[in-house]
């Protein structure tokens, strides 16, 4: 007997659909559906949450990689041991809240989004239910120990995903729509800000710090190169740029603050492009 995989009640999974979501209105502008998102998260997510506990006993297992495999055994062991002690009568109604307010806000298609880890979150949550077989759980605790001490990491695309047609369909969508839209430095700050939803957003504030930093330079050097040209107009426009990214300096980290260092660093981009 195979347990069914239930999507609404496997917490990381509904987890990385909100953060795919969120990701997907960033590149769209949709500050509306950002706020939505980024509310729903901070609610739901929190510190004395319940959510939040067994979405990082999630995490322990699904974000280790490369280590012994003696060691990725009594981790599990560990995770399954505390995951046994969680409140679940207190889990089950906060699903059903996060369920609720995903349905309600926004739409019941979030769970179709595309997951990149969706095969490995699936193990998981199969063997945190008492009700799945013993040969099952034995088997799916040994490949899960097999991905946590793999010496090379397996990729996202190589996995063969469980909901084929969702995997198709977004996987389409995404790369016509989003993907390409979204430089390396734009990927790391949407990561950062993504993982800054819990108790200390301290990462996110360095990295922000850095990264302005980094674009205030490049946009001087751009700006003494406007002027050796001789090109009045565009170099107002980049000591506005100049100006608006200083001033996020003393304001509190939004959706604006981030789309203000994205739209700086796709500008920097283009003109990088055009020099070539």
């Amino acid at each position: 007997m195979r347990l069914k995989h239930n999507k609404k009640r496997n917490t990381a999974f509904v987890y990385e659909a909100l953060v795919r979501e969120l990701t997907e209105s960033v590149v769209k502008n949709n500050k509306n559906k950002q706020n939505k998102i980024v509310s729903i998260i901070k609610e739901h997510f929190k510190g004395s949450s319940v959510l939040k506990e067994e979405l990082e006993l999630y995490k322990t297992i699904y974000e280790t990689r490369h280590i012994e495999k003696n060691i990725a055994e009594k981790i599990v062991v560990k995770v399954k041991e505390k995951h046994d002690s969680l409140d679940k009568k207190r889990l089950f109604q906060e699903q059903s809240a996060l369920i609720y307010k995903i349905n309600r806000t926004l739409s019941s298609k979030l769970y179709n989004n595309f997951v990149p880890n969706y095969k490995t979150i699936a193990s998981v949550y199969s063997i945190f239910q008492e009700a799945l077989p013993i040969k099952d759980r034995v088997l799916l605790e040994e490949n899960i120990v097999d991905q946590m001490s793999s010496s090379v990491e397996i990729k996202p695309e190589t996995q063969q995903p469980i909901d084929s047609i969702v995997y198709s369909s977004f996987v389409n969508k995404f790369n016509e729509e989003y993907a390409e839209s979204l430089n390396e430095g734009q990927r790391t700050l949407l990561g950062k800000y993504i993982s800054s939803f819990g108790d200390n957003d301290l990462e996110l504030k360095v990295y922000l710090n850095e990264e302005i930093g980094r674009l205030k330079e490049e946009l001087g050097f751009v700006k003494n190169g406007l002027v050796l040209v001789e090109d009045e107009r565009l170099s107002e426009k980049v000591d506005q740029v100049y100006e608006i990214l200083d001033q996020t300096k003393n304001r509190e980290i939004d959706t604006e603050t981030l789309e203000v260092v994205l739209n700086t660093q796709s500008l920097l981009e283009e003109i990088e492009e055009d020099d070539d």
